[in-house]
């Protein structure tokens, strides 16, 4: 279903786009990618001078390789187009750190502890947000949510929908489903 439509007359003034791409390698890894630009309507006029309308005001990537179970083996980003070029770039090579991290576990925490913030670039930073769902979804039907014998699927208990006591988790994941009731839900 779309937004309802605006109350006023607008004009776009700004768009950021943020996509992800999951691929699977034949070495059994996976490459977890996410560009993310910003393109003004108008002429950006910044601190280094005119950004051009139509010119990226940020084009940045990071790839992530990681394993089946989510541990991170390789990171590498880019800031190809930046407000303050020769300067944002610098701190690109810095996302290297990231190998070894799980995006499973903590990962959220411990970015904002590796490059929280004078210690990374702000747009970069935020995109590795997006990374543990991007790489999950990118993994989606490799194989059956119960089959794997290790417990509960990970995503049960992560959004309302997928609460273990509501009818969504009933007929879905009926193994998993519990009638218990913790309180009213919200």
């Amino acid at each position: 279903m779309p937004l309802p439509e605006p109350t006023s007359a607008r004009t776009l003034a700004h768009t950021r786009a943020v996509r992800f791409e999951g691929y699977k390698r034949e070495d059994g890894l996976w490459d977890i990618e996410g560009h993310l630009t910003d393109h003004s309507n108008r002429d950006a006029h910044l601190a280094s001078g005119i950004r051009p309308r139509g010119e990226p005001i940020h084009e940045m990537r990071i790839r992530l390789t990681v394993t089946a179970e989510l541990r991170i083996v390789e990171a590498v980003a880019t800031s190809d187009m930046s407000p303050y070029p020769g300067f944002c770039d610098r701190i690109a090579p810095d996302y290297a750190k990231l190998a070894g991290l799980s995006l499973a576990r903590g990962f959220r925490k411990h970015v904002q502890e590796l490059f929280g913030g004078i210690a990374g670039c702000t747009h970069l930073t935020e995109m590795l947000g997006q990374f543990p769902t991007a790489a999950i979804q990118a993994m989606a039907g490799e194989k059956r949510d119960n089959d794997d014998g290790k417990g509960k699927p990970f995503q049960l208990d992560r959004c309302h929908a997928l609460d273990t006591r509501g009818e969504a988790v009933a007929r879905y994941y009926p193994r998993w489903f519990s009638s218990a009731s913790t309180g009213p839900k919200k």
